[in-house]
């Protein structure tokens, strides 16, 4: 998961790139904010891993955010003023992004710095394995419950809570899909759509843009098709 700061003092670019962060699933905003020096503090106390940075602000520039931070973290310009695209690259920013920014050109600019934090791994060496969790607590309307993880078999998040599907029964809490997200193992459960996250070894079948588990038919939003299937490809024989 990459930790990310939204910086624009125009509150509707803000907006744009907030939402445009709460689609992409490997991303988890800590901050949007129109203060340049609230994020220069959390970049500095070391709370980002890449910052969508506004040129042109009142405060501090981007350049000169870019000049104090000095690469503790990946930054990708966003500006209306195509000028400035030297400045940027020559302090070695990841991407360079004019406004309007479409979400097909946001969305790779993102995977330039997963592809730069995700070195490949070589044929010789193992990726280390991460010590997979076997449960999580979730409130319920009348107590705290223990789910095991390998009960689940899907999510479905509806406004303010979710609904946490297992072959036995559906709980559901007050709860919403991104910060479950966060907290589910990234190696057994991916989000596929605004609406839905799935445990991987639950699918049975996948049929165009349909995940088949049991009798549910789920649905494979634009947003999280490519991830997914790039996902689906790595366990492909």
């Amino acid at each position: 998961m990459i930790r990310c700061l939204v910086v624009d003092d125009e509150p509707l670019a803000l907006d744009i790139l907030t939402d445009y962060v709460e689609k992409v699933p490997t991303l988890n905003l800590v901050k949007a904010t129109t203060s340049a020096f609230e994020a220069l503090e959390l970049v500095q106390n070391g709370q980002a891993d890449l910052v969508f940075l506004d040129v042109q602000m009142p405060e501090l520039t981007g350049i000169q955010f870019l000049k104090i931070i000095n690469k503790k973290c990946a930054v990708i310009l966003t500006t209306a003023y195509p000028e400035y695209a030297l400045d940027g690259y020559e302090l070695e920013v990841t991407d360079y992004l004019l406004k309007p920014i479409a979400f097909d050109r946001f969305y790779k600019a993102v995977q330039k710095v997963q592809a730069a934090s995700n070195p490949p791994v070589s044929k010789t060496e193992a990726p280390a394995q991460q010590p997979a969790n076997d449960f999580i607590f979730v409130k319920t309307e009348h107590k705290i419950q223990k789910v095991d993880l390998n009960d689940i078999l899907y999510i479905e998040g509806l406004k303010d809570y979710i609904s946490i599907f297992t072959a036995t029964e559906r709980i559901i809490t007050l709860q919403n899909m991104k910060k479950m997200e966060d907290v589910l193992p990234a190696g057994q459960f991916v989000r596929v759509h605004k609406s839905y996250i799935v445990a991987l070894d639950k699918i049975e079948s996948i049929e165009r843009s349909r995940i088949f588990i049991g009798d549910k038919i789920i649905p494979i939003g634009d947003t999280y098709r490519d991830y997914f299937f790039r996902l689906i490809d790595g366990k492909n024989i």
